[in-house]
C-alpha cells in the first residue's frame, strides 16, 4: 500500500503484436486486499498506459472462468467478453479454461465517459 510502502501484488502491459498494436495486460492481488476496488484501479490504470502511452489499438486480459469478481472488474472497465477459449492454461495438474476479454481505444473514449 503506497501510505505504508507494502506490496500487495503484481500488474503488466505486455505489447504483443507491434504492428497490429495490440497488447495485454495482467495483475494478481494478495487475497487480504480483494474485494477494496485495488483491482478495479490496478485494471484501469494499465489499460490508460497501454492506450495513452504505448498507443495500442486493441488490449486483451484473459481470467480463470471461476473467478468472477475478474470477470466483473473487467467487464466495470469496459472490457467485452469475446469468448471462452478451451483448456487454454495448464494449472495445478489439469488443463483449465480461459474466458477472454477485450478493449478497443475507441471503447475506452466511451467507457471513460460512463465511468464520471
Amino acid at each position: 500500500m503506497k501510505n505504508e510502502n507494502e506490496l500487495i501484488g503484481s500488474c503488466s502491459v505486455c505489447v504483443s503484436n507491434i504492428g497490429n498494436r495490440e497488447g495485454w495486460i495482467g495483475y494478481c492481488l494478495n487475497r487480504y486486499f480483494w474485494g477494496k476496488g485495488y483491482a478495479t484501479e490496478t485494471a484501469n490504470a494499465l489499460v490508460d498506459f497501454g492506450f495513452d502511452r504505448l498507443n495500442l489499438h486493441r488490449i486483451f486480459v484473459t481470467c480463470d472462468p471461476a473467478n468472477t469478481a475478474s470477470a466483473h472488474v473487467l467487464k466495470r472497465i469496459g472490457m467485452k467478453f469475446e469468448g471462452c477459449m478451451r483448456e487454454h492454461m495448464w494449472a495445478r495438474g489439469k488443463w483449465r479454461d480461459s474466458l477472454l476479454y477485450a478493449i478497443l481505444e475507441q471503447e475506452r473514449v466511451h467507457a471513460a465517459r460512463s465511468q464520471r
